[in-house]
């Protein structure tokens, strides 16, 4: 075993070991959950000219409390020792990262599996505090074109995986989670609107299949018919990351009725802030702790890369991060 693999071993995910409200990881009262934030919030999708550079948006949201952020588009943030020098300046830790794969295509599927692999890499090579807080590589499927174009409830049953698909996409799951595992990083499966894994029922389907872990987005599930807060009930048991975000279904339903895809829905804001979408944020909380959640929460607001002033954007930011803290109790 060479180094960097006995340091991925070392990351396998466990429950939390230790600390308290202000130093994560320490000594005192467990650290149950953290809250972080994420790149997309501040309207980051890609590395190339992004809104806002890496370093001003990570002071954002230390300065707003956050204790981590998730890494948005490989690189954006550095890989190696650049990362993790990154992270280590403004004090913040690593949730995890989305990682996209051709699971309904075989031949798509074997090339995406070096860009799996690049991204383990730079999760595996970020220095960890507490096991239970490492990062997790969020599996998800790119986008379906013509899912894409009318994201979200009701969604047309032509469009979905036949029951002949379904094993040969499960396998591809469960060959994916096998590869981050062996790297001793446990991974997330990440339903989203667009996609071949939207709704409840796919998610249930999903979970049949294979023995991946769940990343609870609640504004994706929601505009996509379903409940998040009783979703946390039923899925507790597979649940290892939630992305916190707001949604309203009104939004969503008037861009379908205009013809406009899920791109326009975002520019509408079918993601407002916390508290101003159609969502229980304090529900989902409590769901939380009933259900004895331990780990990352990330706070995510899904909003446009342009267009938007980028001093509200932060603002926003900070505010979600308020509202969610005053809704969990151990913070």
């Amino acid at each position: 075993m060479n180094p960097a693999d006995s340091a991925a071993v070392s990351r396998t995910p466990e429950a939390p070991t230790g600390g308290s409200a202000g130093e994560p990881g320490g000594r005192g009262r467990p650290a149950r959950v953290r809250i972080a934030s994420a790149p997309v919030s501040f309207g980051v999708y890609t590395t190339e000219g992004a809104p806002i550079a890496a370093d001003d948006m990570l002071a954002i949201m230390r300065a707003a409390g956050y204790e981590g952020t998730d890494s948005g588009p490989i690189g954006y943030l550095g890989t190696g020792a650049e990362l993790a020098d990154r992270l280590a300046r403004h004090g913040l830790g690593l949730a995890g990262g989305w990682v996209d794969l051709r699971y309904g295509d075989a031949r798509g599927f074997a090339e995406d599996l070096a860009a799996l692999e690049a991204a383990l890499d730079v999760f595996a090579g970020v220095p960890v505090d507490d096991p239970g807080f490492a990062p997790r590589p969020t599996l998800a499927c790119p986008p379906n074109p013509a899912r894409f174009a009318r994201p979200g409830a009701p969604v047309d049953r032509e469009l979905q995986l036949t029951p002949e698909e379904w094993p040969g996409f499960a396998a591809r799951v469960r060959e994916a989670a096998a590869r981050c595992r062996d790297r001793g990083l446990e991974p997330v499966f990440h339903p989203h609107l667009g996609t071949d894994v939207e709704t409840e029922e796919e998610v249930e389907r999903l979970l049949d299949l294979t023995d991946v872990s769940l990343c609870l987005d609640t504004g994706h599930l929601w505009l996509a018919g379903g409940d998040p807060v009783a979703a946390i009930g039923r899925w507790a048991g597979r649940i290892r990351q939630v992305h916190v975000k707001d949604a309203c279904r009104d939004t969503l339903a008037r861009v379908r009725a205009a013809g406009g895809d899920l791109g326009e829905a975002v520019r509408r804001g079918a993601f407002p802030p916390l508290g101003a979408g159609d969502l229980d944020i304090e529900a989902v909380a409590r769901a939380l702790e009933r259900a004895g959640y331990e780990g990352w929460v990330v706070v995510e607001q899904d909003v446009p890369a342009t267009g938007r002033d980028p001093e509200l954007v932060a603002a926003d930011q900070v505010a979600n991060r308020e509202r969610l803290a005053r809704t969990i109790t151990n913070r």
